[in-house]
């Protein structure tokens, strides 16, 4: 895939960029503080969010994955699907699709429920933890 010429300009103005055009380049991409950092990683991060923006960022696996190394790994946020989430998932050969509204309802089907587990229930007919059958989070292993 080609990079857009825009972002190859973007990208090569970085390195001679003044500290303060780099803090300001930040703030209008992401929308929060640039962090305190040296002025050659605040450059190389900036890199990272235009090409994110662009690419598009970590997959969610990943995201998890670096959540847990942090030791951000407290099961209920990760299990808990945010507003606006759409969730996939495939069983016996259907796609079903999952929307948790703005205010954390859970739709599907056309219809509003209680949690994922009640969908996870209806779309399977046994009894599953909704994070787990939608891959919000790993199914713990037996001892």
């Amino acid at each position: 895939m080609a990079t857009p010429p825009d972002l190859d300009t973007e990208l090569a103005a970085l390195p001679a960029m003044p500290l303060a055009a780099l803090r300001q380049r930040w703030s209008d991409l992401t929308g929060t503080p640039p962090p305190r950092v040296r002025r050659t990683l605040l450059s190389l991060a900036l890199a990272w969010e235009l090409q994110a923006a662009v690419y598009g960022g970590l997959s969610r696996k990943t995201l998890q994955r670096l959540a847990y190394m942090a030791g951000q790994n407290d099961a209920e946020q990760a299990s808990r699907a945010e507003p606006g989430t759409r969730l996939l998932r495939e069983w016996n050969g259907v796609l079903h699709t999952v929307r948790i509204d703005e205010e954390g309802a859970v739709h599907w089907n056309g219809q509003t429920w209680r949690s994922l587990s009640e969908v996870a229930r209806a779309i399977t007919g046994t009894r599953w933890s909704g994070p787990v059958f939608f891959g919000l989070r790993q199914r713990s292993k037996a001892a």
